[in-house]
């Protein structure tokens, strides 16, 4: 299981990568292995400002369709369009390719919220 040092997660299995105000944003290797074989990521939510624990999209797998809820509040201002061609590079590569939207975050305060990777290895018993 790769759970990433330099990265923060959520309960809700996303993982987040901070560069300034800017957030990077994907579902963890162990969401993608939960799920099996992703066939689809939705994202209609581009440029539309949205607060944490808001659903930007959903990612769909052979047997199910899950939310995608936001870890931050912020504005989404990029979609790894990729991801339309290609939605197994959530499964390939979760943390590289396989990143979901970019966010201009709105309040830094929330990161203290988010999870270490520590924290997240307990909530999965990893």
């Amino acid at each position: 299981m790769n759970i990433p040092s330099e990265l923060k997660y959520t309960k809700d299995h996303e993982w987040v990568k901070i560069e300034g105000d800017t957030a990077t944003i994907g579902i963890t290797d162990f969401a993608q292995s939960e799920l099996g074989d992703i066939v689809y990521v939705e994202v209609e939510t581009l440029d539309e400002t949205l607060d944490k624990d808001e659903v930007f999209g959903t990612v769909e797998a052979v047997k199910t369709v899950s939310d995608l809820f936001l870890p931050l509040t912020g504005e989404i201002v990029a979609f790894n369009e990729d991801l339309e061609d290609a939605p197994e590079d959530v499964n390939s590569d979760p943390y590289g390719k396989g990143w979901m939207i970019k966010l201009k975050i709105s309040d830094t305060s929330e990161i203290e919220g988010l999870l270490s990777d520590e924290a997240y290895k307990e909530l999965i018993g990893a």
